[in-house]
């Protein structure tokens, strides 16, 4: 067999296309050509690359092959994976995935052995680009509603990605879907923001500002109702067993079509919604106690690379007490293993990590390594996060979902649908 055969093998066995391949392999924006001219021999890969091929992962901590409830998820702005991984505890099943980020995409892959697919605008239902699926799970881009950003809402491009899961939810019409933003989306624009979302889910008119930016798809799909009984809520990470004092909102939709379709007309409620008061949000865990403690490595072992430097300490005193002279509480925070959580971690924690030091006796604060912040946001210990950089891994773990807060709400999503079932 020629080399030529022995790529094309490696990457099927990958489940790769050439694209993916080339992305992994991280060739430049020619990268599909050039596997395609290695496996039909019109040239050779170099002996780094071939050391590179050989070492591709073929065996994944997440892949789960069988699955016994049934029910298949899509997962949108997949981030690395953290609301798919919490469903998929509950034993549903990931048919399509969908990620704009090349790091992220490939700490995806490491994971689940699945490559995501890139910017979710490429993909139209109707052509069956996107499967059939029971649950949509969606956690859309924060960056336009967060307190770190400038709260311009559906102004910003990526507030209105929202509409491209309107779109999809319109094609495919899942019985369930979860989606998760910050929880600043809930006053965005003195709540206009958010119940618009709510209403276009619901199936209500709106009257869309023909200015905002959306694919022709989306804003077809606007002229065709939804019918989703909704509700939403503010969830804290701390409450759930992690010692993060992180707050996302989450917005759950059952497909009225779908379950009061199932119901015989001798079985109907006066109330049609009544059905679902069966869903029952998540309440904090009894009993749980968090402690910072419990994420925490070793601090004779950990890197000194993670140990910031003098300079920036400085920084961050002097713009602490600017902030304090100015009457707001705003600046670095230091935490040890006696407190019981932190502050939340965001995207930004790789510039100078201000929301989260570690204290370390007789030495300068250090940033959490790359796996306290895994551990902080709920993720397993054989969870893989050393496919990319530092930098890149704390922008993952900074966007991604509290793991265990999702699976609760899985949970309390998939006990509604099996009741309703039993029942009728």
């Amino acid at each position: 067999m020629d080399k030529g055969q022995l790529i094309k093998l490696k990457r099927n066995s990958l489940g790769l296309s050439q694209k993916q391949m080339a992305m992994l392999l991280q060739l430049n924006e020619t990268g599909e050509r050039t596997v395609r001219g290695w496996e039909n021999n019109e040239h050779e890969p170099s002996d780094e690359v071939l050391i590179k091929l050989k070492n591709l992962k073929m065996d994944f901590p997440y892949s789960r092959k069988e699955f016994h409830n049934g029910l298949k998820i899509i997962d949108l702005f997949a981030g690395i994976g953290g609301m798919r991984l919490a469903f998929q505890n509950q034993n549903c099943h990931c048919v399509f995935s969908s990620e704009f980020d090349k790091y992220c995409q490939k700490t995806y892959y490491a994971n689940f052995g699945e490559y995501p697919e890139g910017d979710i605008n490429d993909f139209t239902p109707a052509k069956d680009k996107i499967p059939d699926h029971d649950i949509l799970l969606a956690g859309f881009p924060c960056q336009a509603f967060s307190q770190a950003g400038l709260k311009k809402g559906f102004e910003d491009t990526r507030g209105t990605l929202f509409y491209e899961i309107q779109r999809i939810l319109v094609a495919k019409r899942p019985r369930m879907f979860l989606l998760e933003n910050v929880k600043q989306l809930k006053g965005n624009d003195r709540g206009k923001t958010l119940k618009i979302i709510m209403n276009i889910l619901r199936g209500l008119d709106q009257d869309i500002d023909p200015s905002i930016e959306m694919s022709k798809e989306a804003r077809m799909a606007l002229g065709k109702k939804l019918n989703y009984y909704c509700d939403f809520k503010i969830l804290r990470s701390r409450d759930f067993g992690l010692p993060q004092n992180r707050e996302r909102l989450y917005i759950v939709g059952f497909d009225k079509n779908f379950y009061k379709g199932k119901i015989k007309k001798t079985k109907l409620l006066e109330d049609e919604d009544e059905i679902f008061s069966m869903f029952k949000w998540p309440t904090p865990l009894k009993g749980i106690r968090t402690s910072v403690q419990q994420i925490l490595e070793d601090n004779k072992k950990i890197d000194s690379k993670f140990t910031i430097s003098q300079k920036l300490l400085d920084g961050h005193i002097r713009r602490k007490e600017e902030h304090r002279e100015k009457g707001n509480g705003f600046g670095f925070s230091e935490f040890d293993n006696t407190d019981s959580y932190t502050n939340t971690i965001s995207a930004r924690y790789y510039k100078d990590g201000s929301e989260i030091l570690i204290k370390q006796k007789n030495k300068r604060p250090r940033k959490l390594t790359p796996r306290e912040c895994a551990r902080l946001q709920g993720y397993p210990e054989d969870f893989i996060i050393d496919q990319v950089s530092d930098n890149q891994i704390y922008k993952q773990f900074g966007n991604s979902v509290s793991v265990p807060v999702v699976e609760e709400i899985a949970k309390s999503m998939l006990h509604f649908d099996h009741t309703y079932n039993l029942i009728f």
